[in-house]
């Protein structure tokens, strides 16, 4: 089972961009689909976005929150995945997760967190 680290994380204003990075540790990414998931104070752990590679097609996933604002990505040796955050927003601030897992519903693997504080 590949571990996950992440980092990245940090202050930011609102209308800013941070980038997140999650890195595997002990294999690489390869046949793992890499989820972000962000738990704000008082609320539930909530999915940001997902990205799957199926032969050279990559398939990433969006919570609505998270569209048009935030993009998934791993590296081509898939030892790291990122998620650029744009246009964050108050609202955006949590501890963001990093988690591999092989179905798309169980996650296998989770990392520490990072934190992100957006102030507006």
């Amino acid at each position: 089972q590949v571990q996950v680290v992440e980092s990245g994380g940090g202050l930011a204003q609102a209308g800013g961009s941070l980038r997140l990075s999650c890195a595997a540790s002990g294999r690489t990414f390869s046949g793992y689909i890499i989820a972000w998931f962000r738990q704000a104070p008082g609320k539930e752990r909530e999915f940001v976005a997902s990205i799957r590679k199926r032969g050279v097609i990559i398939y990433p996933s969006y919570a609505d929150s998270a569209k048009g604002r935030f993009t998934i990505s791993r590296d081509n040796g898939e030892n790291t995945v990122y998620l650029q955050m744009n246009s964050l927003k108050p609202e955006d601030t949590a501890v963001y997760y990093c988690a591999a897992g092989r179905d798309g519903s169980t996650w296998g693997s989770w990392g520490q967190g990072t934190q992100v504080t957006v102030s507006s």
